[in-house]
């Protein structure tokens, strides 16, 4: 995929791996807009990257999508890579009643239904280009349910589903269509739970160093842009899925046990 002078729309573009695909695909030299709720960090990455284009939207509401559409490809009819990489992951205790049923589903709102209505909107403009693609951002817990954060795994497995059957959708077209699989990022996606995360963990990796194998992945049309550890924990998925499993499980009850004794000392 051809990054220089093309037009690519980034959901979540103001932080963590949106803000770092700014920064790298324009020293590819692509032209960039981004979009995201938060009009004061989408005005801040603009003062970082003078030339890129901000677009306050939400991708759970799909009335801002329809308006989105609107804006951007009256504005720019180039538009020929959208990436939907707009995410929200929490920590979760599915015992816990304090959720509302609508806030409950959040993650699928954002990271599911938010990817699939952004494609149904962009793609009948990206078909009529020569060269165009979708850039869809699962998760290394697409590979294995991760209790602590049960309904963001259900989201990003839902996210790799549904790539994979656009793809096959999309054969003949000049659509390409691409997963990003990050694991572990250091971002400030985390920045809120009240589970540290260990900075110096083997299954986290620096966001730099994750979306230099996207766009190198991009530019060799490999349908899935992932790092060696994903490799390693697609294989462990297969040959030893409860052992992971369990593994992961180890981090929720740490968090439950940390929210216990928040809660004991708040009352």
């Amino acid at each position: 995929m051809k990054l220089q002078n093309s037009t690519v729309l980034i959901t979540g573009g103001s932080s963590g791996i949106g803000l770092e695909l700014v920064k790298q695909l324009t020293e590819h030299g692509a032209n960039i807009i981004i979009t995201g709720r938060d009009l004061d960090k989408l005005n801040e990455t603009q003062r970082q990257f003078a030339k890129i284009h901000v677009f306050q939207s939400d991708v759970s509401d799909p009335e801002s999508i329809r308006q989105l559409y609107d804006n951007v490809t009256r504005h720019f009819p180039d538009l020929n890579i959208l990436i939907n990489n707009a995410g929200e992951m929490r920590l979760l205790d599915l015992q816990d009643t304090g959720k509302s049923l609508e806030n409950i589903t959040r993650e699928i709102d954002i990271n599911l239904s938010g990817t699939i209505q952004m494609v149904h909107q962009f793609l009948p403009h990206l078909v009529n280009k020569k060269s165009a693609a979708i850039v869809n951002v699962s998760s290394g817990i697409a590979f294995m349910p991760f209790s602590v954060a049960p309904v963001y795994s259900a989201s990003k497995a839902g996210v790799r589903a549904y790539t994979q059957a656009l793809r096959l959708q999309l054969k003949g077209t000049g659509v390409k269509v691409f997963e990003m699989i990050p694991p572990g990022v250091k971002t400030n996606l985390q920045k809120d739970w009240v589970l540290p995360t260990d900075s110096n963990s083997s299954l986290t990796m620096d966001v730099d160093k994750m979306v230099n194998v996207a766009i190198e992945g991009l530019q060799k049309d490999k349908p899935e842009l992932r790092p060696f550890l994903i490799s390693v924990i697609k294989w462990a998925s297969r040959i030893v899925p409860g052992a992971l499993i369990n593994f992961g499980h180890k981090e929720f009850e740490r968090f439950k046990q940390l929210n216990t004794n928040a809660n004991y000392s708040t009352q």
